[in-house]
């Protein structure tokens, strides 16, 4: 019975943490955010770096950390098979997976491109700076375009560099990747690094359809007339004009706060 109650105990403590309001719950929220940005730095960073033991055991000390993150959301759960099947989670056990596997020289390298998917994560910065920004939510839109092509860029200069510098000599290593997704994506298309064979035009194809999409949007959100989010009472309208007083869809008054309220 007292080992049931000090585990109840344990779970509302971690609960506490992940879903309190209190100020250590707070703290505890944005170290985990810092630790996501920490791993997300780490990832790209040695994308560059040739392996070595120091990076191997820094490996195996951020697969630690992500494999006691997911542990702990899982047992705070009240549905941990709901909680599991969640893609944010699938995301992390795969990343997981790569940290911890034994990886000695190239045999089991493509596992290093998963890795990637942990820039995921800045999604959950996104929501908590939401939450507690007047500045992120004022310039959100241009935010969040950042984050889609910062993103897209980081995935697809990993699936580039995996798929291809076993066979191409022109991608040695992370930045000729990387060199090759952004002249691809801003269809510069220099010509001194291409992707042959089937599998690289399709990769070429999914940068430049999906690359300049997300190009054109973080255009459009900087060059539009800034605006704020703020829901219509009356007909949920988003966004208005930073001195609108009636909202121009339904004439509302919308009583907008600014930093004075």
């Amino acid at each position: 019975m007292a080992e049931v109650e000090r585990k109840r105990d344990w779970i509302a403590r971690l609960r506490f943490l992940y879903e309190g309001s209190g100020q250590a719950a707070f703290n505890f929220r944005y170290g985990l955010l810092a630790f996501d940005l920490v791993t997300v730095v780490f990832i790209v960073a040695t994308s560059f770096l040739p392996r070595t033991h120091v990076i191997e055991a820094l490996d195996v000390v951020f697969g630690i950390g992500l494999a006691a993150d997911v542990a702990a959301r899982l047992a705070i759960s009240r549905k941990p098979w709901r909680e599991l099947l969640k893609p944010l989670t699938i995301v992390d056990l795969v990343v997981i997976v790569s940290f911890l596997a034994p990886i000695t020289g190239e045999g089991a390298a493509f596992l290093r491109i998963l890795r990637t998917l942990r820039v995921l994560h800045s999604y959950q910065v996104l929501n908590r700076l939401r939450q507690d920004s007047e500045w992120f939510r004022r310039y959100e839109d241009v935010v969040i375009a950042v984050a889609n092509l910062s993103v897209f860029i980081l995935v697809m200069t990993g699936i580039v560099y995996e798929t291809q510098y076993p066979q191409n000599p022109h991608i040695g290593n992370y930045a000729d990747a990387l060199y090759f997704t952004v002249t691809a994506l801003t269809t510069t298309g220099f010509g001194d690094i291409t992707l042959p064979g089937t599998t690289g035009r399709l990769i070429s194809v999914l940068i430049m359809i999906f690359g300049v999409t997300l190009f054109l949007r973080l255009a459009q959100v900087l060059f539009r007339p800034n605006k704020v989010r703020f829901p219509c009472p009356a007909c949920g309208l988003q966004r208005h004009e930073p001195d609108a007083v009636h909202c121009k869809a339904c004439g509302h008054i919308l009583n907008i706060p600014d930093e004075g309220d």
